[in-house]
């Protein structure tokens, strides 16, 4: 994929995301649009994640996580911003 198809996202996903599986729906979903990064439980109450892949599909996961999510979980905002992309990803990966 050249660089011009990929495109890098930051979110932050608040609510009721910590302990109701939601990194382990995050991965699988990115995993099935083609998306590589990681996602992260952090102190705060938050989950924040690091994506590349193309534009459609960070989309696709920008909206996943705003409406859909685990099926325990309950995202009441996600912090959307888009970077330029460093394509420094192999997989999409669960960070500890």
């Amino acid at each position: 994929m050249t660089s011009q198809n990929q495109h890098r996202v930051h979110l932050f996903v608040h609510g009721r995301v910590q302990g109701v599986f939601f990194r382990k729906y995050t991965r699988d979903t990115a995993r099935k649009l083609g998306i590589k990064g990681w996602v992260r439980n952090l102190p705060d109450g938050r989950v924040e994640i690091i994506a590349e892949g193309t534009k459609e599909a960070l989309e696709q996961l920008i909206y996943w996580a705003k409406n859909e999510g685990s099926p325990l979980s309950r995202v009441t905002h996600v912090d959307v911003q888009w970077e330029p992309p460093k394509n420094e990803f192999d997989d999409f990966s669960i960070r500890y």
